[in-house]
């Protein structure tokens, strides 16, 4: 009788360790599929971060902040941003009552004032303006001067027609 029960304890133990077995390997191939995702997963990931990078890069060409030879223009004067600088001059003058002076249209809706700045670089500004309704974009030429007072130039302009 001991020997019978020695005999079950062992198939027993036989059946739980085979069981623990196949349970682990189990667990170990699908710890492994989704490591293997995961690393797929984070490819993507790189692969999709190296290209909005690359769109950015782009994207950041025709800037000043990154147009070194653009900047020693104002290496002489005491700006942190001269970009910002800029833009900012160029939105104090919508601050005046009725349209931009710069913008040769008169607002439909209301008063057109200029909403999004682009400085190119050390000459050359793209910008945006809109009365609420209707819409257009400026190519402004400018110059800061020495006493950092700013001279704009409106070049070229365009208003989008309204298409319903």
């Amino acid at each position: 009788m001991r020997t019978r029960i020695f005999l079950y304890l062992f198939i027993f133990t036989a059946l739980i360790a085979l069981y623990l077995y196949v349970s682990g390997s189990k667990q170990l191939a699908a710890s492994g599929e989704k490591v293997q995702d995961l690393q797929l997963q984070l490819e993507k990931a790189q692969d999709s971060l190296r290209t909005t990078e690359l769109k950015v890069f782009d994207l950041q060409y025709f800037a000043l902040e990154n147009n070194d030879d653009a900047l020693t223009y104002y290496d002489h004067l005491s700006l942190k941003d001269p970009s910002r600088y800029v833009a900012d001059k160029l939105l104090e003058t919508n601050e005046r009552k009725g349209d931009n002076p710069l913008i040769p249209y008169e607002g439909m809706e209301s008063d057109f004032k200029i909403n999004k700045i682009k400085v190119l670089n050390h000459r050359w500004i793209v910008a945006d303006f809109s009365d609420g309704k209707y819409w257009g974009e400026l190519f402004i030429r400018y110059e800061l001067k020495d006493d950092l007072s700013v001279d704009f130039t409106m070049v070229e302009h365009l208003l989008y027609t309204r298409s319903n």
